[in-house]
Parts: C-alpha cells; sequence; structure tokens
C-alpha cells in the first residue's frame, strides 16, 4: 500500500456535495482507502477567469493500485457523476487529479507524477498544507511552496 494525494474541484451545480460524495465512493473502491480529507476551500478561478468560484479540497488515500490505475479510477468517477468534457480549466462538475504518490516519480502522456503544476497552484496547495504540511513536493514541502505563492487569499468555504 502507498498513500496518493488526490485533489478535488468543482463549481457547478452542488460542488460540497459533488466533491464529498466523489471522496466518498472512492473509499469504497477496492484499493482505496481514504487516510485523511482537507475542509472545503473557496477559491477563484484559474485559467479561466469568466466563471464561478471553486470548492477545492485535497485527500490522502492509502492504495493498493498503480498510478495509472488510480487516475483511470478518478477519470470513471468523474465520468459516472456527469463530468463532460469542455473548456480546459473552464467550469465543471467534478474534477479529481492525482498531485502525489508515495515512491513515484515519472513522467508519460498521461501521467506526471509529482503533478508538473501543484506547486504553483494555490488551490491545490492550500488544502494540502491542511493535511500535509510536510510532504515533500518536488523537493521542497507543501509549506515552502505555499510560503513562496504568498498570500493566497483563500479561505475554508462556509459551511
Amino acid at each position: 500500500m502507498a498513500e496518493a494525494v488526490l485533489a478535488f474541484g468543482s463549481n457547478l451545480g452542488d460542488s460540497a456535495g459533488a466533491i464529498l460524495s466523489a471522496m466518498k465512493q472512492l473509499d469504497h473502491m477496492d484499493g482505496l482507502e481514504l487516510v485523511r480529507a482537507s475542509q472545503l476551500y473557496r477559491t477563484p478561478p484559474w485559467g479561466v477567469q469568466d466563471q464561478p468560484d471553486f470548492l477545492n479540497a485535497c485527500a490522502i488515500y492509502e492504495t493498493a493500485l498503480s498510478p495509472e490505475a488510480l487516475l483511470a479510477a478518478c477519470k470513471r468517477l468523474e465520468k459516472d457523476m456527469g463530468r463532460e468534457t469542455g473548456q480546459r480549466w473552464g467550469p465543471r462538475l467534478i474534477d479529481i487529479d492525482l498531485i502525489w504518490m508515495e515512491g513515484e516519480v515519472r513522467e508519460s502522456e498521461t501521467l506526471t507524477l509529482p503533478h508538473p503544476r501543484a506547486a504553483e497552484r494555490a488551490f491545490v496547495l492550500v488544502p494540502l498544507e491542511e493535511i500535509a504540511p510536510f510532504l515533500d513536493l518536488s523537493g521542497q514541502t507543501v509549506a515552502s511552496h505555499l510560503a513562496a505563492l504568498g498570500a493566497p487569499g483563500i479561505e475554508p468555504a462556509s459551511p
């Protein structure tokens, strides 16, 4: 079993419900067990600005799956939950990204670990710092990456 970090985002429909449902559904899949999850954070859109704010969260899972199998499970779940292919960085019902996996460093057409832009994205770093501030992400801790970004202005979402 290895630990894996997944990042969740949504800005359409019941975003909180979608993220919590995705976390729960993953926890019930064979080869995956939820270890801990961050709270939800309201974040401004990244990439495409003309869209609603996102809710974002991160979670750590214990997994017996390979990185490719875990990513495929996440993409199947997104589709099952109603995600449609649309504009890159645009609005979405659910987005699940594999950010990091214990002992795995790779770069292929389908998967790069650690996620190549995670250290630049406060919407990943803020919730990840809550649950794993000392995780080594591309040679620095999550807390160090977040400090380098400055004050991102991301606050926990209201219940």
